[in-house]
């Protein structure tokens, strides 16, 4: 790889595939053809030049220009850059939901976090894939997160998805409806309003921020009329994130605070269960909404949307939330390495404390 001065290296961007029947490869196109992008950073493309030349005629991407590589070591700063992983021949088909196309996901995803563990990038940001067919290719988790989560050493990761104006972290992710109630402890709620706040403060520089916590049931349980979930444990909770110097506030009923201006006074939002925070989220932000993974000790992104076959092939696939995906990336990346050096310099840290509080 070129050298460069350490304070003028770009960010390096590993991006995944994700399903080559899927949207993926399309969006992953539309956003790197404008190479004033890549001013900013450096794109380092995990799969198959072969399946980006078929997906460059199919689209009639002419002008797209990138260059290959065998591993990451070899990238070269401010171009495109493909590394192969694998050589064969794929059939593609695009909108075709198959196997094979969770196979050549997965492959595109390992080799990607190995380079991320290796130091060979800086930042991930995967391609959606389709959960059904990477499992049949031998993936054993419900998602990137739990992968990634695994593979890093956590034990529980957090998801937050993140707009311009939105910050909303889930508590429980993909498990059934029936099994949500049963899974919302104090403990875990607590964890997850800990940990959100924490990657509040790293990886998106807010000195104090105020967090939002959502009911569990209807109307936030109408104090108890409508459920108990409410009173037995979240508000527990909450309790237990002030007494901790959290700025934790609520429950709130889900409806009535995304349907409002109020969200708009909070930092974050903490949703009980999956659906309850992305039907929400998505209404008001699916165009440039981004999948944030905090937690790790890396940085993971990926656009709030599926593999799309639908439209897979037909150039109607939007990049807005793919390329949403990669800035929020990088901006992670600089805010992490911004905070670590007010850590060491305990002057700076106070000045911004010392502002925060004034202007209260």
């Amino acid at each position: 790889m070129e050298k460069e001065h350490s304070s003028l290296i770009p960010v390096r961007v590993g991006i995944t595939l994700g399903d080559v029947n899927g949207i993926g490869p399309e969006i992953v196109l539309k956003t790197l053809r404008d190479n004033r992008m890549q001013i900013e950073f450096t794109p380092v493309i995990f799969g198959s030049s072969k399946i980006i030349s078929f997906y460059k005629k199919h689209l009639n991407f002419h002008e797209f220009n990138y260059q290959t590589c065998k591993h990451a070591g070899e990238i070269q700063l401010r171009k495109v850059n493909v590394v192969n992983v694998w050589n064969e021949e794929v059939a593609v088909e695009p909108g075709k939901s198959s196997e094979t196309g969770g196979t050549y996901a997965l492959k595109s995803l390992e080799a990607a976090t190995k380079a991320l563990a290796d130091g060979q990038i800086d930042v991930l940001v995967t391609a959606p894939f389709s959960k059904e067919n990477v499992i049949k290719a031998g993936f054993e988790f419900p998602g990137h997160t739990e992968y990634l989560a695994k593979y890093s050493n956590v034990d529980d990761a957090l998801m937050i998805l993140v707009s311009d104006r939105l910050r909303v972290a889930l508590v429980t992710t993909h498990i059934p409806v029936s099994e949500i109630s049963k899974s919302l402890t104090k403990a875990a709620i607590f964890n997850k309003l800990k940990a959100f706040e924490n990657s509040l403060k790293k990886d998106f520089a807010i000195v104090r921020p105020k967090i939002a916590v959502l009911g569990l049931n209807p109307h936030a349980g109408e104090n108890g009329k409508i459920g108990s979930e409410e009173h037995d444990v979240i508000i527990p909770a909450i309790q237990q994130a002030k007494g901790d110097g959290i700025l934790a506030f609520g429950p709130y009923a889900a409806d009535g605070l995304f349907g409002s201006e109020s969200k708009n006074e909070f930092d974050g939002i903490l949703a009980m269960y999956h659906d309850q925070g992305l039907a929400g989220f998505k209404a008001l932000a699916f165009d440039n909404g981004v999948n944030f993974t905090a937690g790790l000790p890396i940085v993971r992104t990926s656009p709030d949307h599926g593999t799309a076959f639908d439209i897979a092939g037909k150039n109607k696939a939007s990049e807005t939330s793919f390329r949403s995906a990669i800035y929020l990336a990088m901006d992670t990346f600089r805010n992490r390495k911004f905070v670590k050096s007010i850590a060491e310099n305990p002057l700076i840290a106070r000045k911004l404390n010392h502002n925060d509080d004034r202007d209260e």
